[in-house]
């Protein structure tokens, strides 16, 4: 029996995490639940609800949609949302509330008009003039002022080199202990630029090992995207369960024959032999978006 589509209910804004945790509870669905429906980790969707990532990739983001029937497009708005720079967050809850402001002063002379009111009155009990200085709060501080109105703000960047935490190492041998060195999100010891990246998300790792040569060598510093969606024949950050062993490989995905979702991770080096594992027991998945090396 198909789930009811309900119609959208998020305001402008929310984050991603709280509206897919609002309507997981609607629909009284667990964790676990929506995991086995969307494929992918319980631990992975409870970090994405808690704030502790950010949105996952596109097609994962479309099957949460299906799985928790929201009207289609809903939850990709909110992960735009999360994306877009604080300034002009701003700038657009400052164009909301003006425009707030404006139906109801539209409101509030309609009905003075309806009871036979004058604007004199309107502006002489305080109410007329409140609204108009929320509409335009620039003009009633210049009216206030002599002084000439302030020059516009220098136009931004449009792309800023963005600064990547290098996290540890990644082993591009076989899966081992990972540890991000207790470090909250986004933060680290070592940073590196990275133009053209857009992903508050990404990190960075040291290469370890030679299973991915001669693509990558040891020493390499690879950025990974979270934000970025998975394909197959991607060249991966993995982590797996129960463990959170991580290790650096090219993944493809796979089914058995009961038609089980199946991930081969692959070295690029033909002298390690590959391995598959249950999608169930990778933790995440996180594609790698451009390799530095060191030049001698």
């Amino acid at each position: 029996m198909p789930l009811h589509r309900f119609e959208s209910d998020t305001p402008p804004g929310n984050t991603f995490a709280s509206t897919l945790r609002h309507r997981r509870g609607m629909v009284n669905m667990s964790l676990a639940k929506l995991a086995d429906r969307v494929g992918c980790a319980k631990s992975y969707l409870s970090s994405i609800e808690n704030g502790h990532k950010g949105p996952p990739a596109d097609a994962l983001i479309d099957r949460l949609e299906q799985a928790l029937s929201f009207v289609p497009g809903e939850l990709f708005e909110c992960a735009r949302w999360d994306q877009t720079p604080s300034p002009i967050r701003e700038d657009l809850a400052h164009l909301r509330k003006r425009d707030e402001s404006a139906r109801t002063l539209a409101q509030l002379l309609a009905r003075s008009a309806d009871r036979g009111g004058s604007l004199d009155e309107l502006y002489a009990s305080g109410a007329l003039r409140t609204l108009i200085d929320q509409i335009n709060p620039e003009e009633r501080a210049q009216a206030a002022s002599s002084a000439p109105p302030p020059a516009p703000p220098p136009a931004r960047p449009s792309m800023l080199p963005m600064e990547v935490p290098l996290i540890n190492k990644v082993t591009a041998g076989y899966p081992a202990d990972f540890t991000d060195m207790g470090y909250p999100a986004r933060a680290a010891d070592e940073y590196i630029r990275t133009p053209d990246l857009a992903d508050p998300d990404a990190f960075a790792a040291r290469v370890v090992g030679d299973s991915m040569e001669p693509d990558y060598r040891q020493g390499d510093i690879v950025v990974f995207s979270p934000a970025r969606e998975i394909i197959d024949g991607m060249d991966c950050f993995v982590r797996l369960e129960p463990d959170h062993e991580s290790t650096f490989k090219r993944i493809y995905f796979q089914q058995d024959e009961s038609g089980n979702q199946l991930i081969r991770i692959q070295p690029i080096n033909n002298r390690y032999p590959p391995m598959t594992v249950p999608r169930e027991q990778v933790a995440g998945l996180y594609a790698g978006v451009s390799v530095t090396r060191s030049i001698g």
